[in-house]
This record gives structure tokens, C-alpha cells and sequence, in this order.
């Protein structure tokens, strides 16, 4: 039971972040979803012009954390982690 609530709970997280994407994707940038802990921390990876962009800070706590936020109260906060994808 607890695996199909977490489930249910990555699904909202991954709807969430597919509502920010385009606006990130307007200034070439890109979000990808890294880890959900086991504390409600959501982690994210900031892409291309998000990456480097001095904005991303806000960008990230008023864009992706509210987004991800209504639609999973049950979020603490979203962190962004240092790093492009791997080639």
C-alpha cells in the first residue's frame, strides 16, 4: 500500500513540474526530477540556462516548489542539486 501512495505521490510531483516546464523551457532551461527522500524533499536538477542562471534560486523556491507544493502539500521543500546530466 505504501509503494502505490508513493507512487501516486511521484505521479503529482511529475504533473507538477511538466506545468513549470515550458516556462522554464521559454528561456532555455529544463527541470528533471531526481529523488523523492524519504522525508518529503523533493530533489530537482536545473538544465541548461536554468543551470547557470542567477534567478534559478527564485525560480526555484516561487516557481517549481509552489507548483509542486499545490499539487503535494505533503512536500517539505524542493532542492535543486549541483550538476548537468551526465553525457
Amino acid at each position: 500500500m505504501e509503494e502505490k501512495a508513493n507512487n501516486n505521490l511521484k505521479e503529482r510531483i511529475y504533473q507538477a513540474i511538466d506545468s513549470v516546464r515550458p516556462y522554464l523551457q521559454t528561456d532555455g532551461g529544463d527541470i528533471t526530477f531526481v529523488e523523492l527522500t524519504d522525508d518529503n524533499v523533493v530533489k530537482v536538477r536545473l538544465l541548461g540556462a536554468c543551470y547557470a542562471c542567477p534567478m534559478s534560486f527564485q525560480t526555484l523556491k516561487l516557481g517549481v516548489e509552489k507548483a509542486i507544493q499545490s499539487a503535494a502539500p505533503e512536500i517539505k521543500k524542493v532542492i535543486a542539486i549541483d550538476g548537468e546530466l551526465p553525457q
